[in-house]
C-alpha cells in the first residue's frame, strides 16, 4: 500500500478543516432535543468556534510526539489528561477525578461512571489516530481504545471510538461509505448498542424510510440511557452521510439537524468526508467562511505551543508519519491466518497504489475478541517481558471485613522460554489475601495454540479481605518477579473505602 505525500497532505488537511466546519456549524445548537432546520453557519465569518472535539486531539498529538508511539497508552494519556486538559464536565470529570484518586485507566472510565461511560467524549476525538495510521485500521482502533478507555472504560463510548476510528482510517483507502460502515461494524460487537443503532439506520435507509422517522426511532431506541449518549449520536452521523449522499453540505446539515450533540455529529461527518474526498469535496464558500485557524477552549497552553491552524496541525501530523507508518511483523496478518508474513506494507511514494487491497482484508474481530475476555473492572501493567492483568469481579470499593475477589493473569511477551512468576502482596495492616503465589507461563508458541492448560497456569483467582480499618483510599501493591530476571512488575491496586 503506497500513499503519495500530496494525497496525504490534502486528505489530512481536509479532515481537520471539515472537522472545524462541522463543529462550528453544530456548536450553537448543542444539546437541543428537537429536530432542527438549519442551513449553514450561525457564527461570524472567519471565526471558527472552539470545540473540545478538536482540542483534545492536539494534546494526543503532543503525547505521541514527546513520548513516541510505543509509549502512548491509556496510562500515559491519563497523565496528559491531568496535565493539559482543563474541563471537568461529564465523563471528562469522572475520569480525571478517578485518576486523581489513584484509579488507573481503564478502570478510571468505569468507576462511578454509570451515566457517562456510554457518552460522546471519545468517538469525537478519533481523527488523530486515523490520520497517524492511515489505512492501518488495526493500529488506529487500538490507540482509539487506549484513548477512550480513560473516560469510558469498556463501555459503549469506547465501542463508538473504535467504530469511528476504523471508518476514518479506512477512508484513506476506500471511498464507498457502505464499505467504511461495514469495516467499522466488523470491529465492534454485533450486540453492542452502537452497532444496533448504526444497523438500524442502514436498514431503514435501504427501505426508503424518511430520515425524520429514522431519527425518532433512534431516540426511542436510546430512551433508557437518555440524551448525549454515543449510540444515537454516532448513528446521526451515519444518517447524515447516507441520506446526504456524502455531499459535504447536505450530510453535515442533516447530521446537525438530528439535534442532540450537534457539534460532535457535524464535526465527525465533516472530518470523515474530508478524508474521503479531500479538499475538492469541501465547498469553496464554506472553506472561505471558516478560514484556517483553530480556536481552543480545553487545552492548558502554559507548557508550550499547540498548532494554531489546520495547516500547522496537518504539517505536525505529516512529520509524525515516518514514525507511525513503520510496520511490524504482526500488522496486517489476517485474523484467520496466523503466522503469515505481512501482506501489505504502508509507504509514502510519488503516487497512490492500492492495487490488490480489498475491503475483506480489513474485516476481522481480533481486537474486539481480545477485549471480550477482559472484565469491565480490569486494568493492566506492562513490563519488558510480560503484561499483568488485574480483573475484579465488581467495582473496587470495600467496607471493613468485606471481601473483593478477582483474577491475576500474566501474558508473556515474545520471549523464547517458559517462566515461573512469583506473586508477593503488600497490604494495609490487618488486611489479608488468598490465592496462588506462583504462576507459570508457557512459551509463546504454546500460547498461540490457545491451550487452556497454559492459560490456567498463567492466572490465579484471589480474594482480598479488608481489615477493621478501611481508609477512603487503600493502596495494595502486587509485586511480581521471575527467577533470574531483575525487573519487578509492580502493580498498584487502589481499593476505595
Amino acid at each position: 500500500m503506497k500513499f503519495s505525500k500530496e494525497y496525504l497532505r490534502d486528505s489530512i488537511y481536509a479532515c481537520w478543516l471539515g472537522k472545524n466546519i462541522g463543529g462550528t456549524i453544530g456548536t450553537p445548537y448543542e444539546g437541543g432535543r428537537e429536530i432542527l432546520d438549519i442551513s449553514g453557519f450561525n457564527s461570524e465569518p472567519g471565526q471558527p468556534l472552539p470545540n473540545d472535539d478538536l482540542d483534545l486531539q492536539l494534546v494526543w498529538l503532543r503525547a505521541m510526539d514527546e513520548l513516541g508511539p510505543e509509549n502512548v497508552n491509556s496510562k500515559t494519556l491519563g497523565e496528559f489528561w491531568l496535565g493539559f486538559v482543563k474541563p471537568h464536565w461529564n465523563e471528562y470529570g469522572v475520569g480525571k477525578a478517578n485518576m486523581r484518586g489513584g484509579i488507573l485507566p481503564p478502570l478510571s472510565g468505569e468507576v462511578f461512571n454509570e451515566h457517562w461511560k456510554d457518552s460522546n467524549g471519545a468517538w469525537i476525538r478519533t481523527e488523530i489516530w486515523a490520520s497517524l495510521y492511515p489505512g492501518n485500521v488495526e493500529k488506529a482502533i487500538r490507540y482509539a481504545f487506549e484513548d477512550a478507555s480513560v473516560d469510558h472504560g469498556f463501555a459503549e463510548g469506547s465501542y463508538a471510538a473504535i467504530f469511528v476510528a476504523a471508518m476514518e482510517s479506512a477512508a484513506y483507502v476506500f471511498k464507498d461509505i457502505r464499505v467504511l460502515i461495514d469495516i467499522g461494524l466488523s470491529k465492534i460487537p454485533a450486540e453492542c448498542r452502537v452497532s444496533k443503532a448504526v444497523r438500524l439506520v442502514v436498514e431503514e435507509f435501504d427501505k426508503g424510510t424518511d430520515w425524520k422517522i429514522v431519527r425518532q426511532m433512534l431516540v426511542e431506541q436510546s430512551a433508557d440511557i437518555g440524551w448525549f449518549q454515543a449510540p444515537a449520536n454516532v448513528a446521526y452521523v451515519i444518517l447524515g452521510l447516507l441520506y446526504g449522499g456524502c455531499d459535504f453540505k447536505k450530510s453535515v446539515i442533516l447530521a446537525v439537524n438530528c439535534g442532540d450533540d450537534t457539534d460532535c455529529t457535524g464535526a465527525t461527518a465533516g472530518a470523515l468526508l474530508g478524508i474521503m474526498h479531500g479538499m475538492k469535496g469541501i465547498p469553496e464558500d464554506w472553506r472561505q467562511y471558516i478560514g484556517d485557524s483553530i480556536v481552543t477552549c480545553c487545552t492548558l497552553n502554559g507548557h508550550g505551543k499547540f498548532p494554531g491552524s489546520c495547516t500547522e496541525l496537518t504539517e505536525c501530523v505529516l512529520n509524525m508519519l515516518p514514525v507511525t507508518m513503520k510496520i511490524g511483523m504482526q500488522d496486517f496478518i489476517p485474523d484467520n491466518k496466523p503466522g503469515l508474513a505481512p501482506k501489505n506494507l504502508i509507504t509514502v511514494g510519488d503516487e497512490n497504489d492500492f492495487s490488490g487491497i480489498n475491503p475483506e482484508d480489513y474485516m476481522g474481530t481480533a481486537f474486539v475478541d481480545s477485549m471480550s475476555i477482559r472484565s469491565r473492572w480490569s486494568f493492566s501493567i506492562d513490563s519488558p517481558f510480560a503484561e499483568a492483568i488485574i480483573s475484579y469481579d465488581r467495582q473496587p470499593v470495600i467496607a471493613p471485613g468485606e471481601t473483593l475477589t478477582g483474577k491475576v493473569t500474566i501474558l508473556p511477551h515474545t520471549l523464547p522460554e517458559a517462566r515461573q512468576f512469583r506473586l508477593k502482596w503488600v497490604l494495609p495492616e490487618g488486611w489479608q489475601v488468598s490465592g496462588r503465589k506462583c504462576l507459570f507461563t508457557a512459551t509463546m508458541s504454546s500460547f498461540n495454540t490457545a491451550l487452556d492448560t497454559d492459560l490456567a497456569n498463567a492466572e490465579t483467582t484471589f480474594t482480598i479481605t479488608a481489615g477493621e480499618n478501611v481508609d477512603a483510599v487503600n493502596d495494595i501493591i502486587l509485586d511480581i518477579t521471575a527467577p533470574d530476571r531483575p525487573t519487578h512488575i509492580f502493580v498498584p491496586m487502589t481499593i476505595l473505602g
